[in-house]
């Protein structure tokens, strides 16, 4: 029988938000996120005693569980929290509206009446609001209400089954008392600082195995020599050159430390930040003890140029001179991801049927009788996307794997080092390549002008640390050198360039700023005035643009004049996720617009990306005041000529009810895919507005949409359409 070993391996981090300096914390992830994924995480695989997984914590996350617990540094969301709300000042009770509903409203909040209610009452787009003037019409009990609720719908359903008061609290749901709301806090700070204790214990009893990555999670081959970012990607526009081999071994030789005091031993094994690695990397972890990295399947398959997913995947390899080599496992992606971005939406029995289907595919499919099957991926954000943090799936999930066979195969789970130990690595990757998890290079880090000023500011900072450094009394020294190894974390890039967005932006460059501030503040030094300059500004992002024209689009799948899509409505393809990624980009553009008697939809799709999809489809969902419509087209089928038509009156809800209404329209999919849809279909007509997104669906499962968080709302143009549109 075919063996599969199944390593899970569930990654923490939060980036260093403490200013040591200040001795304060302006960020409330660690504490937040303690009481949900961290202790849920480690709660639920406690239930299951024969189940294996690795745990990755980075230092610079466990060093903020230590902060909190010890209370050498202030939380100042939970400051905000602990004043009586009678107290609160106009600025401080303006705070509390502005960011006490940072949490996911489908899943935290909507689901409880009292803390829903008040985000109707502070409304859901604030931007250029007086939120002083907000604040004033929130009277003390609701300001207290708000206080306790977000800090209540934060734990999850472990601490909930740990702490019987948290649900009878929840239950209550308004009216708190102060003695109430600092119950809630003190369970919080309870919990955060069970955290390290209840990881180690596990990893005691063999359960699970503890690993590390580099202590601020720099991109350690762009420390290395930020040049290595070409390697990539030739034509990256690249910073004044960057060469700190020393800075990188010294993040993880300080990683390796601080998990032996922490844990008791030193860790085998080591995620890069990002998943990002390179030759030169190699050696310096070789020289720290560890035994073993893990990244992307990307990597491995520029690495080896002729590359077979299903032959070369599913095993381990070795790279490094030889005598000195370290083992490499490569992730999953295409099961990986689907954990952040696809089974949330979905039934969670459904979702667990999808893996196992995906795990029996690999054993009929791969080759060899013993695999090697690595699932790596973010451990804590994925879950606030699930309506009960994921406990069902998971639970169900684990229970599938704790049976030990799926389809014809043995699975087992286990630790990546006890994996490497049963089946040692025989083959040697000769090279390996430079890059991340993501597109397997550093675009994200690094070539945007935001991202190579801040790597000049480091340059620029070290330059001047190390002019000094030897003149340092050595307390003072090591407080600088932290401080710029803080600024070399990957997370302040995340967040530079338009990649990505989140409401915390410019504090995520202000941090930036202030730790470099502080290696010259450390030293002695006057910080230089342009470390008081944001490096951007705060553009607002555009998911869309309406159509400015009528189009008559010919319908043949191909990009037939250039002028028969000008003037159309856009969505964009790719819109800003916020703190996770997503690997795979179906469309490089999509667009929509309308006759006066027809509306048009163009996708340009990603071969790449659609050769991988089986059984999909793309669903047009359109919501109009009386009814609900799904226009489906199958992506598998590149004969279809035309969409089918379902329909669902809205007291059914959306999802539900839908009537098979036959084939509807045109449409083609060669080079490009184009549908028409006769507006009469849908009985719309000039001057209706309606609702519509697009949803690409696998095997029955949403897989992606766009726009990926609200639906466009459209109008049915009228013969004076264009007048009106048109501008000189």
């Amino acid at each position: 029988m075919k063996t599969i070993q199944l390593c899970f391996l569930w990654h923490m981090h939060q980036p260093y938000y403490t200013d040591p300096v200040a001795g304060s914390a302006s960020m409330p992830w660690v504490r937040l996120h303690a009481i949900k994924a961290y202790f849920d995480m480690a709660y639920l695989i406690e239930q299951f005693p024969n189940l294996r997984a690795t745990f990755n914590f980075t230092p610079s996350l466990l060093a903020q569980l230590q902060e909190l617990t010890s209370g050498t540094v202030r939380d100042l969301f939970l400051d905000y929290a602990q004043k009586p709300a009678a107290d609160l000042t106009p600025a401080e009770r303006a705070f509390l509206v502005r960011h006490f509903f940072a949490a996911n409203w489908a899943t935290m909040v909507r689901p409880f009446p009292r803390y829903h209610e008040l985000l109707v009452k502070r409304g859901t787009h604030i931007q250029g609001q007086d939120l002083t003037g907000l604040a004033r019409q929130f009277s003390i009990q609701e300001l207290r209400d708000l206080q306790v609720w977000h800090n209540l719908a934060w734990f999850g359903y472990g601490t909930v089954r740990r702490h019987p008061r948290l649900a009878a609290l929840r239950k209550k749901d308004r009216g708190f008392t102060e003695e109430e709301k600092q119950e809630v806090l003190g369970l919080q700070l309870q919990t955060v600082a069970e955290i390290i204790p209840l990881y180690r214990k596990l990893a005691l009893s063999g359960q699970i195995e503890l690993t590390t990555s580099p202590f601020y999670h720099p991109i350690l081959p762009l420390l290395i020599d930020t040049d290595q970012a070409r390697r990539g990607r030739p034509d990256t526009a690249l910073p004044q050159r960057l060469q700190a081999p020393a800075d990188a071994e010294a993040q993880v030789q300080q990683a390796v430390a601080l998990h032996r005091d922490l844990f008791g031993s030193a860790p085998a094994g080591l995620w890069p930040s990002e998943g990002s690695v390179c030759p030169e990397l190699i050696p310096i972890l070789r020289r720290a003890g560890l035994q073993w990295t893990a990244t992307d399947e990307g990597i491995l398959a520029r690495s080896l140029g002729d590359w077979d997913r299903g032959r070369d995947l599913y095993q381990s390899y070795l790279a490094g001179e030889p005598g000195n080599e370290l083992a490499l496992v490569f992730r999953d992606r295409e099961i990986s991801d689907a954990f952040g971005f696809i089974y949330s939406k979905a039934a969670p029995e459904a979702a667990v049927e999808d893996v196992v289907r995906r795990i029996s595919s690999i054993a009929e499919q791969a080759p060899g009788n013993h695999l090697l099957l690595p699932i790596i991926l973010d451990g804590e954000n994925p879950w606030e996307h699930y309506y009960d943090g994921g406990e069902q799936f998971l639970s169900g999930l684990y229970r599938a794997l704790d049976k030990g066979t799926i389809g014809q195969a043995l699975v087992t789970t286990d630790t990546i080092s006890n994996a490497l130990a049963r089946q040692r690595p025989t083959r040697r990757l000769e090279h390996l390549h430079s890059g991340s998890w993501i597109n397997a290079d550093f675009g994200i880090w690094l070539g945007h002008q935001e991202d190579n000023r801040g790597w000049d500011l480091i340059k620029e900072t070290r330059q001047r640390l190390v002019e000094v450094a030897d003149s340092l009394a050595p307390d003072a020294a090591r407080g600088a050198w932290s401080e710029l190894y803080a600024a070399e974390g990957s997370d302040w890039f995340w967040w530079y360039g338009d990649d990505f967005e989140t409401d915390y932006k410019a504090e995520f460059d202000r941090l930036f700023r202030t730790h470099l501030r502080n290696v010259f503040l450390r030293a002695g030094l006057p910080a230089p005035d342009y470390l008081n300059h944001p490096l951007f500004g705060l553009p607002e992002p555009h998911p869309s643009h309406d159509p400015v024209c009528l189009l008559e689009p010919t319908i043949d799948g191909l990009v037939t004049n250039f002028f028969e899509w000008r003037g159309a409505g856009s969505i964009d393809p790719a819109p800003p996720l916020g703190a996770m990624w997503k690997s795979s980009r179906l469309f490089a553009y999509l667009g929509f617009g309308f006759s006066l008697d027809r509306l048009f939809l163009r996708l340009d799709q990603n071969d790449e990306a659609m050769d991988k999809l089986h059984d999909a489809a793309i669903e047009a969902h359109v919501l109009t005041r009386l009814t609900a419509y799904k226009l489906v087209f199958p992506l598998g089928l590149p004969a279809a000529t035309a969409c089918t038509l379902w329909s669902s009156g809205q007291s059914g809800g959306p999802g539900m009810g839908f009537s098979d209404q036959g084939p509807c329209g045109t449409a083609c999919r060669r080079t490009i895919i184009e549908l028409a849809v006769p507006l009469k279909a849908l009985e719309l007509q000039a001057g209706d507005q309606f609702r519509m997104s697009l949803v690409v669906t696998q095997g029955g499962l949403e897989i992606d949409r766009y726009p990926r968080h609200h639906p466009l709302t459209l109008t049915v143009p009228d013969a004076d359409y264009e007048a009106r549109m048109w501008k000189v």
